[in-house]
């Protein structure tokens, strides 16, 4: 009689982690790893970039809300009482333009593999933005020496509303800014992914593009 060889075979619901990605089909753990580990899940980078685009659009439509309604108060101009804005207000957007020089510059520097470079412009993006912010704390201090506070009129009303907005949206971009530099040395040598610096980049850049947007109704309609 022949022999007969018999093979174990695998216990049902079971399969090895080596044989996952083989022949194309399977998934392997390393594919979407991690920030500083090849065995966990990493989150592509397309989809933190869609999740921001969700949340730009809807910081567009609250401002576009606060602009048509300025524009429809306005237009009963029995009570509107126009004021000049203060001039810190100019000094504050050149801060803040010169902050997204500076975070350009550190992205150019990562780029470029200098470390050091990288760092330091965005330790200085960090500073500007908080700049930026004191002098909208300045402004406000101006305007209450004035005697204009929030609900002295309703075009103060929306000076206070409009910068406070903006304010809050940019602090959370100091915050995204602050947490990319306490990994920024780990990003340089290769050990974090890039990611957050890129997508932080397109939130600052957007909250200056919004923030020349509401300088300008200050100016023109205030």
């Amino acid at each position: 009689m022949a022999s007969t060889t018999l093979t174990p075979a695998k216990p049902e619901g079971t399969a090895r982690i080596d044989d996952a990605g083989q022949g194309g089909g399977g998934f392997r753990f390393g594919d979407f790893g991690g920030d500083d580990s090849g065995g966990e899940y990493r989150v592509p980078e397309r989809t933190y970039r869609l999740g921001m685009c969700f949340a730009l659009t809807g910081i567009v439509m609250l401002f576009a809300a606060f602009t048509s309604a300025l524009v429809v108060r306005k237009g009963m101009s029995f009570d509107w009482v126009s004021f000049s804005v203060p001039r810190v207000l100019w000094l504050n957007t050149f801060v803040l333009l010169a902050s997204s020089a500076t975070l350009e510059l550190s992205r150019r520097s990562l780029s470029a593999g200098s470390a050091h470079e990288f760092i330091r412009w965005l330790s200085a993006t960090v500073v500007l933005g908080l700049g930026f912010l004191g002098g909208q704390l300045v402004a406000w201090r101006e305007l209450a020496s004035r005697g204009i506070y929030l609900g002295t009129n309703p075009g103060s009303s929306f000076f206070y509303v409009l910068t406070a907005a903006h304010g809050i949206h940019l602090l959370g971009g100091v915050v995204a800014l602050a947490y990319v530099a306490s990994r920024a040395r780990r990003i340089a040598l290769g050990r974090a992914r890039r990611t957050p610096v890129d997508v932080t980049a397109i939130y600052w850049h957007f909250m200056d593009a919004l923030w020349i947007c509401v300088f300008f109704m200050l100016v023109r309609w205030m």
